[in-house]
């Protein structure tokens, strides 16, 4: 199959300078993909360099949604963005997906607004992943709920299984629950409610996860509200920032620090290759009709490469179908269970 991708090339903070040069790339590393450039064709063709590519097309759009710009009035006011031409060529069947390096506010706001929710589902979620130290784990939700209900929990947490059994072809991937302890008595009224209800739920829920834990490796994905999550992932975009910083001045220190940088080069390279936030950009709003990609806004073209890779692989790995097979099977479950105690 040939997926297409619709990409907002205005969005981000480089916008067509790294958007167009990533699609660019995209399409040439990938035989199966087909990407749509979306934005203010004067401002996209200079970047194109003049290659002649048949699985890359432009399609213009005359207004630009701003990184501080409040969603309601994109939706009302911009109807031409390259963000919501975007997200309307998937509702059209035009592209299987939509990658933005856009607000996310304006993104999830329109994402919503133009391709609906999966039955079943409350809230969009957005779901990204997150170096371990066996490998990484899907998180989610990162910002887009900062309330929410134990029920809105557990349907993240099956949109999160929904992903990573798809793309990472897991039969039962483990689930874990964000808390402040690993005991069921810890937490407040809605932690603690989700919990019993992910007991329940079929899913391989592994249990309450802390936050040290999130890092270890513990679970393929752990769940929580938009609020906590997001704290934890800029916490940790921080932390790492800093400990990069600290590296710098150690080894900066004196002519002998230097020379010890030196030596210790293949070690740091292979430790930034680990933690390398770029490998890892592409966040999933989960739950929508339409697949939809969230590049962070200062990707560069490796970065966002990521995300269009991101945006694909969820097309490639029918997780719409997934998780729409899965609300299924717990809505049927849940009937049942009221069956059961008439």
């Amino acid at each position: 199959m040939t997926v297409t991708v619709a990409i907002d090339c205005m969005g981000g903070d480089h916008g067509p300078d790294v958007t167009v040069r990533a699609a660019l790339d995209f399409v040439r590393r990938h035989d199966d993909v087909c990407a749509i450039l979306v934005g203010i064709e004067d401002r996209i063709r200079p970047f194109l360099d003049g290659a002649e590519e048949p699985r890359l097309v432009i399609r213009h759009a005359s207004e630009v949604v701003a990184m501080d710009e409040s969603p309601a009035m994109a939706i009302r006011a911009k109807k031409d963005s390259s963000m919501r031409v975007a997200l309307d060529l998937v509702r059209d069947g035009q592209a299987e997906a939509c990658v933005s390096a856009g607000n996310t506010g304006a993104l999830m706001a329109i994402s919503r607004f133009v391709l609906k929710m999966l039955p079943g589902i409350d809230r969009p979620a957005i779901c990204a992943a997150l170096p371990t130290a066996s490998g990484h784990v899907h998180v989610l939700d990162l910002g887009a709920n900062v309330d929410c209900s134990p029920e809105h929990l557990v349907q993240f947490a099956i949109m999160g299984a929904s992903l990573v059994g798809a793309i990472e072809h897991r039969e039962r991937p483990s689930v874990g629950l964000l808390n402040i302890g690993e005991e069921d008595i810890k937490g407040n009224d809605v932690v603690k409610r989700a919990a019993e209800l992910l007991k329940d739920s079929g899913l391989n829920f592994v249990g309450n996860v802390e936050g040290d834990g999130l890092y270890e490796g513990v679970a393929d994905v752990v769940v929580c509200d938009g609020f906590v999550g997001n704290v934890a992932l800029k916490v940790s975009e921080g932390l790492v920032q800093m400990l990069a910083l600290f590296l710098r001045q150690e080894f900066s220190r004196n002519p002998l620090t230097r020379l010890a940088a030196l030596a210790a080069l293949p070690v740091i390279g292979r430790f930034k290759r680990r933690v390398d936030h770029r490998r890892y950009n592409g966040a999933s709003l989960l739950g929508l009709r339409g697949i939809v990609v969230k590049s962070h806004g200062s990707a560069g073209v490796f970065s966002f490469g990521s995300a269009l890779d991101r945006a694909a692989d969820a097309v490639r790995t029918n997780v719409l179908a997934r998780i729409s097979l899965r609300m299924d099977r717990q809505a049927r479950q849940r009937v049942n269970q009221e069956s059961e105690s008439i």
